[in-house]
């Protein structure tokens, strides 16, 4: 019987029938939409640093340790407004974060599937809600409650902190942080809990049958093994939240000061941006609000090349510890 040797040079198949139609237009196709979307982001940003360029010669790097925002005088700072943006975004992470793993793990571990879908949907359906119909929700509702019930409770039990103390006002940091916790969760959420349905079985159902409880098994081998993703997720979040304006806007109350308590108005880099370009009374004052967008976009980028960075150490810390 004899036996036939492949022919090393002879062609193959996928060479014989030539490269698809199909094949040449999705990588047309996703080559386009990459380069697009790589172009738009890098045109968006030369255009705003080139309409900020007036006032970054003009302030310099002053200008984003300078307090005053004076249209009348034409003098112009962003710490108040960087002061504003970090401190509500940190809050709301912080809130957000346990929150949003706590749901993950409840949804992917704990619950049935009867009981997680229509879970699942509600949390996700936060998301579809626009930025304008929260922040009213936050001005006639949830700003109320804040200064009548959550902030007179914070004041009697910790009001010897500093950020605990001052008279309650409905607009302020602490509304502001709370309407961000409430927007950042459901994507937050959403990642988490894609990333724990994902975890293989035998890595838990191993940890189960060596004699690990549920929440064990949960601690000592789904989240690290998510950890990476969990970190970016958290890191998505405070993208997001540094980049809202519009409900933000409507629930911090747009105050120029910068002060040690929560609960006064105060103001972001986004919301200063929404409610002053089109009004503004000068050129000036528009190029120092691009300037205020330059900030928020070197912010933004920060922000996603640390994710990344963060995620690139956890996958090569595991590459080594299972090398």
């Amino acid at each position: 019987m004899s036996t036939v040797v492949p022919d090393p040079e002879a062609p193959t198949a996928i060479e014989r029938r030539g490269i698809r139609l199909g094949d040449a237009l999705f990588k047309g196709v996703a080559l386009v939409a990459a380069v697009g979307v790589a172009a738009v982001l890098g045109l968006l940003t030369y255009k705003v640093f080139a309409l900020a360029w007036p006032a970054i010669q003009r302030e310099g790097l002053s200008f984003l340790w300078t307090q005053a925002w004076n249209p009348n005088t034409n003098v112009y700072g962003a710490l108040t407004f960087i002061y504003g943006t970090v401190v509500t975004s940190v809050i709301a992470l912080l809130i957000a974060t346990p929150l949003s793993i706590a749901i993950a793990l409840f949804l992917t571990e704990i619950a049935s599937k009867r009981v997680a879908a229509p879970i699942a949907t509600m949390v996700e359906l936060l998301a579809a809600i626009p930025s304008v119909v929260l922040g009213l929700w936050g001005i006639l509702v949830f700003g109320p409650w804040v200064a009548n019930h959550l902030e007179p409770f914070l004041t009697q039990w910790f009001g010897f902190l500093p950020i605990f103390s001052g008279d309650p006002s409905q607009a302020g940091l602490l509304p502001a942080a709370l309407v961000l916790t409430i927007m950042i969760i459901p994507i937050t959420s959403a990642i988490c809990r894609e990333l724990f349905s994902r975890v293989p079985r035998d890595l838990s159902d191993g940890s189960l049958a060596l004699g690990s409880t549920r929440w064990e098994a949960i601690r000592r081998v789904a989240i690290p093994y998510v950890a990476p993703g969990i970190s970016a997720a958290v890191l998505l979040g405070l993208g997001r939240a540094f980049g809202e304006a519009i409900a933000v806007n409507q629930v911090i109350g747009n105050g120029n000061t910068i002060s040690r308590s929560l609960f006064p108005p105060a103001d972001t880099l986004g919301s200063r941006i929404a409610s002053s370009y089109v009004g503004a009374s000068s050129v000036i004052e528009a190029q120092s609000l691009l300037y205020l967008g330059a900030i928020l976009l070197v912010i933004s980028l920060i922000t996603n090349v640390s994710a990344q960075m963060i995620v690139n150490r956890f996958q090569k810390a595991r590459r080594l510890s299972t090398g």
